[in-house]
């Protein structure tokens, strides 16, 4: 939650003490080039110990509770029938009021089995933005995905306050062209990744569920932030401002035909789970679990991670949980704003977001100006972030490079993990670089994957400009820094 200061200023205050520390360091500039040039300008590929502030994911890398850790001890480890997954069902059923569950090892093992079981060759996939897995198995399956965005989704500086919603007039006309019987399903992805972490609205959800609904096309949640998306919901959509997180989850999932979610996120424990009161859609999924992940009581997840996630479902109800990022991310936001740095707005539920169009407009996009950025800004101060924008977009039939709507470097903030020093030292380093952004030229591949890209392709810097960035910086902060 974030509080007022006498002086006028709000700051997040965190609602929780540390107990267990992890140390970091923080690599000489001389380091990091070596460093970053073995990676092939693929932050994915960096080590570790090379890193001063992972900002890469809030994928798993959030602070589990106390409550979680002891869940744990817990843990029924019977392959079949295991208390643990009694457990996990009766706090699915408790938050989301949902009574069939599918356990999953994460969430893209989850796309996988609703890719598997709906998503035929020639369907449509509606949803209101992708996410790169998503997409992956959607396209794999023959399926086509579309984004059904509104007209201010992409625009980075702004102060639409639902920025995920999805446009109706275009979802009408897309399933009048395709046919209802050849959509597998619409997708709505809570605090939407790929643009910003943005929300999507009660009201546009209900009005999605509606027009679908005699068309017999049924709804699909990815509520991997469902409990951040809540959130905002309180924070910005009239009529919720004194409800509950759960209230406000329970009527998102009563919306919902199926949600399916990674728990690495909300849940702040690895696994992931499909849950539905539909009878139909569990037993068309249910076959598979099995083939493709474990037995239907863990579903590829161990009994402890299954233990911690029944306590997290229930924990991220709680409004100074559910805040804990989102705070975190609005105040970081704002220290990089007050800096001229420019960044996806309004704040999301995931992450701070750096335009990188904006700030390097001198790169084309032909050279990734995001995977640049990403780089030059580890470069600078040690921060793995992550790009997305062209690298994370497969090339087409062809091979040609398919041009992303944004180029953003997302620079995640886990829950309860960093603090206020390490957002401004952040800032201050982001701003140097804002200083000497004609320095960051381009990339380009030479190793590339055909498929997910992203995740190990290599780079190298046109013109050796890496090299001459970290002499820069070095020459200004001393070769210890």
């Amino acid at each position: 939650m974030s509080i007022r200061l006498s002086n006028g200023s709000e700051i997040p205050i965190e609602m929780h003490k540390v107990r267990i520390v992890q140390k970091v360091r923080l690599a000489p500039a001389r380091e990091r080039f070596r460093a970053i040039e073995e990676a092939g300008y693929n932050t994915f590929l960096l080590r570790t110990r090379d890193i001063f502030l992972d900002m890469l994911t809030d994928s798993g890398t959030n602070a589990m509770t106390d409550n979680q850790q002891a869940a744990m001890m817990q843990a029924d480890d019977a392959y079949a029938g295991s208390e643990s997954f009694y457990k996990l069902a009766d706090a699915v059923k408790e938050i989301f009021g949902y009574q069939y569950l599918l356990p999953a090892h994460q969430g893209r093992a989850a796309e996988h089995l609703l890719a598997k079981t709906f998503v035929k060759p020639g369907h449509i996939v509606p949803m209101n933005y992708h996410f790169t897995t998503t997409k992956a198995h959607f396209d794999l399956a023959g399926g086509k995905v579309l984004e059904l965005y509104t007209d201010e989704a992409l625009n980075t500086q702004s102060s639409v306050p639902f920025k995920g919603n999805m446009d109706l007039d275009r979802l009408r006309a897309a399933i009048e062209k395709a046919g209802p019987e050849n959509v597998s399903f619409v997708r709505m992805e809570a605090t939407t990744n790929l643009i910003g972490g943005q929300p999507f609205s009660l009201e546009n959800l209900r009005a999605i569920k509606k027009m679908i609904e005699p068309m017999g096309i049924f709804l699909v949640v990815d509520g991997s932030l469902i409990s951040e998306n809540a959130y905002f919901i309180r924070q910005r959509e009239p009529g919720y401002e004194k409800a509950s997180i759960r209230d406000i989850i329970g009527e998102i999932m009563s919306i919902a035909d199926l949600c399916y979610l990674s728990g690495r996120k909300s849940c702040s424990v690895r696994g992931g789970m499909i849950a539905t009161n539909r009878k139909d859609l569990y037993e068309a999924i249910r076959p598979w679990l099995p083939v493709y992940e474990g037995f239907f009581t863990y579903g590829g997840m161990s009994s402890k991670e299954i233990e911690a996630m029944a306590v997290g479902i229930r924990e991220m109800t709680e409004l100074e949980v559910a805040g804990a990022s989102a705070d975190a991310i609005k105040y970081f936001v704002g220290l990089l704003e007050s800096k001229g740095i420019p960044v996806v707005t309004p704040p999301g539920g995931l992450a701070g977001h750096v335009d990188a169009m904006r700030f390097i407009p001198h790169v084309p996009q032909s050279e990734y100006p995001a995977g640049a950025l990403a780089a030059a800004v580890y470069l600078t101060s040690g921060i793995r972030g992550m790009e997305r924008g062209s690298v994370s977009m497969d090339r087409d039939a062809e091979g040609n490079d398919v041009p992303s709507d944004l180029e953003l470097v997302r620079l995640a903030v886990p829950r309860r993990v960093f603090t206020m020093s390490h957002f401004q030292y952040a800032a201050d380093r982001l701003k140097w670089l804002y200083d000497h952004r004609t320095m960051v030229g381009g990339l380009r591949f030479i190793e590339e994957p055909p498929v997910l890209r992203f995740f190990a392709g290599r780079m190298e810097a046109i013109g050796g400009w890496g090299e001459k960035l970290a002499e820069a910086f070095e020459k200004e902060f001393g070769a210890d820094c």
